[in-house]
């Protein structure tokens, strides 16, 4: 089998000695596999089985699963292909070999397209060949189940995908003045996508509005949630919602849509009018934004009061404050996600945290938007990479103005 451009198949693995169930009501039969496979200059470990029920009890009792199962297909609890289904449900590992009779060619084929990787027809299976069918089901067992995770890796790529899209659109911008620098970084710590999410959107007024958010979890669910929270959003503000009122309709919307009552999500909404100088900032939950002045400059923390991440409180009981503060003539605002300064960066298990994260960011100050963006990202990476890397997706937003004289 062909593997698609950029992808592989592992090889199978090299079994020495093959685990062999036979299961085989006749024993007359079973003797004869057993001296066919004492001829055959095989060596394996064979278990037998007089029905299925019995196949079961031996499955059910020996943590090891057998490599290959040789299977009659005239057993006195089942006949035919029904058989090779109800051992494949019991064996779902294994590669299986049928036997029949002279007359039932046919049944074998059928048995094959069932699943079962060969069949032989008793009476006429030479030695060799019977070690030859184990061993060559066994690799065809495997290359099928390599085959089967690669396409089902493949799938979840592409749904990682299209979810990362959802979570990571394009800022709608309506005219010069502030400019945007988005990065997503996804930590693929046991292949699971985050919940991180941010957009972005400016008004015909001038007014820029930007959103960022951290769905709790990782997987799926939470990133088809994040990517729900980020789409309601941008639907809100352009619909002219702004303030506390955008976060209790976003709260509304994650406890009808979230798997589980303990799922939140942390936010910071922005809402910049740089010809005024002005920010109003709501967070729910979220750590603070960073505030640069011109470049070279100073950076600091914008600590505003906030309220509880959605879903923590019932919405009724649920306030979040929102603040203005005032801005330079020329700078930027910058919001990220917790995994920028959640990483271990000691071997006792210290992480870089908040105050961290300010002292790498002051010793790039000087850099412009996407410079510094991504010396923030690669050096807390990097800080992290021999304590066990960063566990969490980072996203991070960056917004920069420059009033006119």
């Amino acid at each position: 089998m062909q593997a698609s451009a950029g992808s592989r198949i592992v090889p199978a693995q090299v079994i020495t000695v093959p685990d062999v169930l036979l299961v085989e009501d006749d024993d007359g039969d079973a003797l004869l596999v057993e001296e066919l496979l004492l001829d055959s200059g095989v060596t394996v470990n064979l278990d037998r089985a007089r029905s299925l029920a019995e196949a079961e009890d031996t499955l059910r009792d020996t943590a090891v699963r057998p490599h290959c199962v040789l299977l009659d297909l005239h057993l006195p609890d089942g006949r035919g292909v029904d058989v090779v289904e109800q051992m494949l449900k019991l064996a779902p590992g294994s590669a299986v070999v049928v036997l029949t009779g002279l007359a039932e060619e046919e049944a074998g084929l059928a048995a094959v397209a069932a699943g079962a990787q060969d069949y032989l027809v008793k009476g006429f299976i030479e030695p060799a060949a019977l070690g030859r069918a184990i061993r060559y089901a066994v690799q065809r067992r495997q290359i099928e189940q390599a085959a089967a995770a690669l396409q089902a890796g493949q799938l979840r790529a592409q749904e990682n995908a299209r979810l990362e899209r959802g979570l990571l659109p394009s800022p709608l911008l309506r005219g010069p003045g502030v400019d945007v620098v988005a990065r997503y970084e996804p930590s693929r710590a046991q292949a699971l996508l985050g919940g991180d999410f941010y957009d972005v959107v400016g008004l015909a007024d001038g007014t820029v509005h930007a959103v960022i958010g951290d769905v709790s979890g990782h997987g799926p669910d939470e990133a088809a949630l994040g990517v729900c929270l980020r789409v309601a959003w941008r639907s809100f503000t352009l619909a002219g919602l702004k303030g506390p009122e955008v976060l209790r309709l976003m709260q509304e919307l994650l406890e009808a849509e979230r798997t589980g009552p303990e799922i939140f999500a942390t936010v910071t909404a922005v809402e910049l009018r740089p010809v005024l100088g002005t920010a109003r900032i709501l967070r729910a939950g979220h750590p603070p934004l960073m505030l640069r002045g011109a470049p070279g400059e100073d950076v600091h923390f914008v600590e505003t009061a906030g309220g509880p991440a959605l879903g923590l409180l019932p919405v009724d009981f649920a306030t979040w404050t929102e603040e203005t503060v005032d801005l330079p003539p020329s700078g930027a605002l910058v919001l990220f996600t917790d995994g920028l300064f959640e990483g271990r960066v000691d071997d006792r298990g210290g992480r870089l945290g908040e105050s961290g994260l300010l002292d790498l960011a002051r010793t790039h100050a000087a850099r412009g938007g996407p410079d510094f963006v991504g010396a923030l990202i690669t050096e807390s990476r990097a800080l992290s990479e021999s304590h066990g890397g960063h566990t969490d997706d980072i996203a991070v937003v960056h917004l920069e103005w420059e009033q006119n004289p």
